[in-house]
């Protein structure tokens, strides 16, 4: 599955928030394509009636040089009994820059159709569009956050008065919430959130581990951290509900059950089992761990090992489903995706590993009459280990083998 991402970042800051947060996103489009496709969209707008010429008019304001011409844009959707719109939505001032927005979005068509047959929906990035294709059609998601939902729409309306491909027709919009700050001192931005994000987690690092923390080797973990908590800050809510930051130095903690850094210690847990078993097995205190096959599972009689398997194991591949879809609206433009689903069972995964191996011996004595029910543990921590992993891999979070 390859994924196709518009618009092309220009602002480098916003490449690098991006970057330290591991999300791929194309720069600035040197694509020698544009400029003709800008003026062909120039060109178009002078055939359609709802477009009209800038007259200033005596007394008004002075309109923005780079304004081409206007766009009634409410007399266009009421000729096509569009319905889901804005109804405030009436003038258009249209201007290079949403030409050029436009042009873009022509390219992308051009190459999920002829190069990317299966093109998903991405929701890493506010005033995002993406593409996947229905048979010979792409299918548009315009992911944009609520304050710019209005511009979002002015944009799909004037994409479908200038091409009338069918891939306009099937434009949807996935609206995000807005992110809300608890009593901020001041203004912050992406790339401030993510310093303060990361210095937080290094404190509370430094506060468990100690002197341990402050090695060099731990620097891609705390990064790795850094992101887990971001990523589950904001994807563990609905995408359509308000988000509230709480950015004191308490809101951040390697204890903490409902964050990505609880997440990313469980699953680093596992690592640290399975490593201390293998060596082990290499000084012979253990043997080797049986297939599948030979194991005798009936030596699973904790009620924690049944809650791994009825509740996490089985229906793993259904949550993946699950986050997978977009609901079609019934009529109107948006739609609705389960971009939470993921990270809310990955908490509720961790919650009830983390009581199971608090409570359970794993590694115990190496008498021969032990080995069948470690075994069968092993079995399936080592399923729990790749659910983590698996699930993990969806939101781009590469897992820890320590903490």
């Amino acid at each position: 599955v390859s994924v196709c991402l518009v618009p092309a970042l220009t602002e480098e800051g916003s490449r690098e928030v991006l970057r330290q947060l591991h999300i791929d996103w194309p720069s600035i489009s040197g694509s020698s394509a544009l400029p003709d496709a800008i003026s062909a969209l120039k060109q178009a707008l002078g055939r359609f009636s709802c477009a009209t010429a800038c007259e200033q008019a005596p007394g008004t304001a002075t309109l923005p040089e780079d304004v081409i011409c206007k766009v009634h844009l409410k007399s266009f959707v009421e000729q096509q009994g569009l319905v889901g719109y804005d109804p405030n939505l009436d003038v258009l001032l249209v201007t290079e820059g949403k030409l050029r927005s436009l042009a873009e979005l022509q390219q992308a068509v051009l190459q999920c159709t002829v190069s990317n047959p299966v093109v998903l929906p991405a929701y890493h990035f506010r005033d995002l569009i993406s593409f996947f294709s229905q048979g010979q059609c792409c299918s548009i998601v315009h992911v944009v956050s609520c304050e710019e939902e209005f511009q979002q729409q002015q944009l799909d309306l004037l994409w479908r008065i200038l091409d009338a491909g069918a891939y306009t027709a099937l434009q949807k919009h996935l609206v995000c919430g807005p992110v809300k700050v608890t009593n901020p001192s001041s203004p912050i931005g992406a790339d401030q959130y993510f310093q303060l994000r990361k210095r937080q987690m290094y404190e509370a690092s430094v506060m468990k581990y100690g002197e341990l923390a402050q090695d060099e080797a731990w620097t891609e973990v705390i990064d790795t951290l850094t992101v887990a908590a971001i990523r589950f800050e904001m994807l563990s809510t609905a995408h359509r509900s308000q988000i509230t930051l709480d950015l004191g130095d308490s809101s951040i903690s390697t204890k903490g059950t409902k964050s990505g850094a609880f997440v990313m210690y469980n699953c680093a847990r596992l690592a640290t089992l399975f490593d201390t078993y293998q060596r082990a097995v290499e000084r012979g205190t253990y043997p080797p761990l049986p297939p599948a096959s030979e194991l005798n599972f009936s030596c699973l009689r904790e009620e924690g090992e049944w809650l791994l398997l009825f509740n996490y194991l089985l229906p793993f591949p259904e949550v993946l489903q699950q986050a997978a879809q977009l609901s079609p609206p019934s009529k109107g433009i948006r739609i609705t995706a389960n971009t939470e689903t993921v990270c809310k069972f990955l908490i509720q995964l961790s919650m009830d590993f983390s009581s199971y191996y608090n409570r359970v011996h794993i590694l115990g004595e190496p008498f021969p009459h032990l080995f069948d029910q470690m075994f069968a543990r092993l079995q399936l921590l080592g399923a729990v280990r790749d659910t983590f992993h698996n699930a993990l891999a969806t939101l781009h979070l590469p897992p820890l083998s320590q903490i």
